[in-house]
């Protein structure tokens, strides 16, 4: 069920009921590429379980609610297709991975199992944001699953990749960050110079290669 709430006089927040889900993520993808093509429609934003859709102020919004109601209710499953593959080189542990240890130490394991749990899935870029190219990603392993640091790093360097709960995601930028560091990447995640600028997009699929572990 798609609920749909006024957030601004041209916006709409068009909300799921949790959990998050590859199945509800593929179903908001494809209705918000739809409302994109729509009149008077100037954005749309995808997020977890929702998407917002921006609107010129002439707008009839009660006309465009219905219609995008429509199109939640009309959308079929589409056809499997091969999702883009994107591998992530990461120097794992030591100054790039400060909490590798302490997450290793969390689960009651070595820093190489943490590695080899960490590498082993393929992974579902269920959103972007925080940072312009900062992905989260979905189909972190349960037996991975950290909280966040109790005090979060007022710098966390560029490439950093890292856990937060039960998602992992890579920093594009320098920023303040309490996700546990594992490692880091030297693959650019934003270029203004690219169209897209963005590294990664929704619906894409990523895999992380160790490039180099430090224990």
């Amino acid at each position: 069920m798609l609920t749909i709430h006024h957030t601004s006089e041209h916006s709409l927040l068009c909300l799921v009921a949790p959990p998050a889900e590859l199945a509800k993520q593929q179903q908001i993808w494809a209705v918000a590429e739809q409302a994109r093509t729509l009149e008077n429609v100037t954005e749309v934003v995808v997020g977890m379980n929702n998407f917002t859709v921006f609107h010129a102020l002439t707008t009839d919004s009660k006309a465009l609610i219905s219609t995008i109601q429509q199109l939640w209710e009309s959308y079929q499953v589409q056809s499997a297709q091969t999702p883009r593959l994107i591998e992530i080189p990461v120097h794992y542990g030591g100054e790039f991975g400060e909490d590798l240890f302490e997450v290793a130490k969390f689960h009651n394991t070595t820093a190489e199992e943490i590695i080899r749990r960490h590498t082993e899935p393929t992974y579902t870029v269920f959103m972007i944001g925080f940072q312009p190219g900062f992905p989260y990603l979905n189909g972190l392993p349960t037996n991975l699953h950290t909280p966040r640091r109790d005090v979060p790093r007022t710098k966390v360097p560029a490439g950093s990749v890292g856990i937060g709960g039960s998602q992992t995601g890579i920093y594009p930028f320098t920023s303040p960050g309490g996700w546990q560091l594992l490692g880091c990447t030297e693959l650019p995640l934003f270029n203004i110079q690219h169209n897209p600028p963005t590294l990664l997009s929704a619906g894409n699929n990523v895999r992380f290669v160790a490039e180099s572990i430090t224990l």
